[in-house]
């Protein structure tokens, strides 16, 4: 998640550098060939390329909006994962007469979470974070996850016995709910919990399972293929074509003109073409970049930062005072 004001013009240049190069020979061919080699069939109607334009901008929009209800997505059920982890804490605390088995429960909780935000980190195919342009940006920003091995992690808030077991598991973040799970089941049976408590308990569990299962739908659901490459195509069609359109418009302009650039205004069809054409590549690269909320690119929703959040409140709540340091942001860039 960048927290700044707003990325730097610079920044964002860099960023889509080598589609402003392609652009920029894109638009050079066809100028050259009409201005010096006279190949003056090779303007196009302008109309053929608005009309291209028009029906460019609607996909693009209409992609840039649903990634963003992705993110918005993502964004919600995290934050429901807090608000209802801190219910787990005090509930942990209140119900409980045994403060070994309270922090049994909230340390188990923090692996829960951790596990989860791992397998969110984890790599998919139609994901975007391996693209060149995408990989060099992670300089400037730090991935907790690539930092640390699962393992590491997990072995601070479970025992060596349940370490080893949910390490074996396929769903790792499933299996530590479900030693959740057993453990209440086990107060209850030792009437260490009233039925109620054991009720709110397992509800509480529900409502993990829930936010889990759709954190898991949205990565493992890619924004839909036949909508991402019509939308890659009408992009690529319309820059291809547009320097073709401007031709003769600005040809035109020759007639009302003199002096040093009379003859010479189709020249400007160059800046003017990668203009236009920076700006739909732009929308689409911001759209790739964002559909994915949880692959570790500058856009995410930062889970990483979320889940410790959830780890200090919970330690906090067992009166711990050796807390973890709160992540800061790297060039503006938290994850």
């Amino acid at each position: 998640m960048y927290t700044g004001k707003s990325y730097k013009l610079i920044e964002f240049i860099i960023w889509t550098r080598k589609s402003i190069y392609l652009l920029v020979i894109m638009s050079i061919i066809p100028t050259v060939l009409y201005q010096y080699f006279e190949f003056k069939w090779l303007g196009i109607s302008w109309t053929v390329v608005a009309l291209l334009g028009t029906a460019t901008a609607f996909i693009v929009g209409f992609k840039n909006t649903q990634t963003y209800n992705r993110t918005l997505e993502a964004q919600q059920i995290w934050t429901q994962i807090l608000s209802t982890s801190r219910s787990w804490g005090i509930m942990s605390r209140d119900f409980l007469a045994n403060p070994e088995i309270t922090k049994l429960l909230i340390y188990r909780h923090i692996a829960w979470l951790t596990a989860l935000r791992y397998e969110m980190r984890s790599y998919r195919v139609w994901e975007t974070t391996r693209i060149k342009h995408n990989a060099e940006y992670q300089h400037y920003y730090i991935i907790p996850e690539n930092e640390i091995t699962l393992k590491e992690e997990l072995s601070k808030y479970l025992s060596a016995e349940e370490l080893e077991c949910i390490l074996k598991a396929n769903n790792k973040a499933t299996q530590i709910m479900a030693l959740q799970s057993k453990t209440l089941k086990e107060l209850y049976d030792n009437q260490e919990i009233v039925v109620l408590q054991f009720v709110d308990y397992q509800r509480t569990i529900k409502d993990f399972f829930t936010q889990q299962s759709r954190s898991e739908q949205l990565k493992d659901s890619p924004y839909p293929r036949q909508y991402a490459i019509i939308n890659t195509l009408l992009v690529q069609l319309f820059c291809i074509l547009l320097p073709f359109g401007l031709l003769k418009e600005f040809d035109k302009l020759n007639e009302s003109i003199s002096g040093i650039m009379y003859g010479n205004m189709v020249w400007f069809v160059i800046p003017f073409s990668v203009i236009i054409s920076w700006m739909y590549t732009s929308l689409g690269q911001v759209g790739e970049s964002t559909e994915n909320p949880f692959e570790g690119n500058a856009n995410d929703v930062p889970i990483s930062k979320i889940s410790k959040i959830i780890e200090i409140d919970l330690k906090e709540i067992l009166g711990e005072n050796n807390l973890p340091e709160f992540s800061q942001p790297q060039h503006n860039i938290i994850l």
